[in-house]
């Protein structure tokens, strides 16, 4: 059996990991970006302003990270949203909708009880790298 190719993405325009993690690992043309806070990459803290400042934040690093790899949003295929208020998902998918403008991806979006530097809002993703044909509904 051929092995596939596993490369770690990692770029000091998205935040540093926070734990025993990668920003992102590609396998194969398959690009798993593990889940962004909205926090500056610069000071490593939280940006001020809310779930949707930290939403735009959290989406621009993943954008980041779509670039260290060659990529964009529109090569993103699946999110998940992570919300410490569910209350706070019209708002999230304002957001949201900046970024993915077309070819909008699956997504599925749950409530936790935290998450990590008390944030509001995580988002991970699942992006395909290279080529891709869309076909005819």
């Amino acid at each position: 059996m051929a092995s596939v190719v596993r490369k770690i993405i990692s770029t000091a325009k998205a935040p540093a990991a926070i734990g025993v993690y990668s920003q992102g690992v590609l396998v194969d043309r398959t690009l798993y970006i593990s889940g962004q806070l909205g926090m500056d990459p610069v000071s490593g803290q939280l940006v001020a302003g809310g779930v949707l400042e930290e939403a735009k934040q959290a989406l621009a690093n993943m954008g980041e990270i779509l670039k260290a790899a060659n990529c964009g949003y529109n090569d993103v295929v699946k999110t998940t949203v992570l919300l410490a208020d569910i209350n706070d998902f019209s708002g999230v998918n304002e957001v949201y909708k900046q970024f993915f403008t077309s070819h909008c991806p699956a997504r599925a979006a749950y409530q936790v009880a935290a998450l990590p530097r008390g944030g509001r809002v995580e988002i991970e993703a699942v992006a395909v790298v290279g080529p891709i044909t869309d076909a005819s509904s």
